[in-house]
């Protein structure tokens, strides 16, 4: 090996180095709390970061996703609690069952990425029923019955 190629060894290992370091301090000056919602089949994943209150949901401001404002309020309902609504931006990835159940899994995501933020916040959110994963999920059709539970219609003649 010659001197010249020692050189730029080293300035590259160098400069690898650097780079190491630099994205490791970024990612301590950017800490988020994630956590995973869910409800029937609906899956939220969010990630809870200090900011301003932008809310954005599959990469759609909330107010884009969500028409409805009771889905939106739902999603609000944990931040409104705990009175920290205005301190966290939230970006959240959902997807499965319909637009009710992705909102009631992101409560329930949104609810846990808090509770790994400040565990004391745990009383108000569990007497709220935040907490608590509905387990209610669609029942399955049996034979012999048109849907799970309806069966077909008697006829005497």
């Amino acid at each position: 090996m010659t001197a010249t190629a020692k050189k730029t060894t080293r300035k590259k290992s160098a400069k690898i180095t650097k780079k190491v370091v630099l994205l490791k301090t970024v990612k301590k000056k950017k800490r988020f709390f994630y956590a995973v919602g869910r409800r029937k089949t609906a899956v939220a994943k969010v990630w809870l970061n200090f900011g301003q209150g932008t809310i954005m949901v599959n990469h759609r401001l909330l107010k884009n996703y969500f028409t409805w404002p009771v889905l939106r309020f739902k999603i609000r309902e944990p931040l409104k609690l705990i009175g920290q609504y205005k301190k966290f931006d939230l970006e959240i990835v959902v997807s499965g069952s319909g637009l009710n159940a992705q909102a009631e899994a992101i409560r329930h995501g949104v609810t846990r990425a808090l509770l790994k933020f400040n565990p004391d916040f745990r009383k108000k959110l569990k007497k709220a029923g935040f907490l608590k994963r509905d387990p209610r999920k669609k029942e399955r059709k049996k034979p012999g019955l048109k849907r799970a539970r309806r069966a077909p219609q008697f006829s005497k003649r």
